[in-house]
């Protein structure tokens, strides 16, 4: 099959549409976000995590406060 017959679409998840629901049962650890984030750090660190995207060692990376 061409590809130019498959329709294709990309971009940022919807978030937003989302947050309010799972963000409680991730904090309350019902839900384990493990497969999505790759890593965790500290407010301290974030400049860490974001060297560590740019590296291409993470992925995603939470923000742990």
């Amino acid at each position: 099959m061409e590809s130019s017959s498959m329709p294709s679409a990309g971009g940022p998840a919807p978030v937003r549409a989302y947050l309010e629901d799972v963000l409680p049962d991730v904090l309350s650890g019902a839900l384990e976000p493990g497969r999505v984030f790759d890593r965790a750090v500290a407010l301290d660190d974030i400049p860490a995590a974001y060297k560590a995207v740019d590296d291409r060692e993470a992925l995603k990376v939470a923000v742990r406060p």
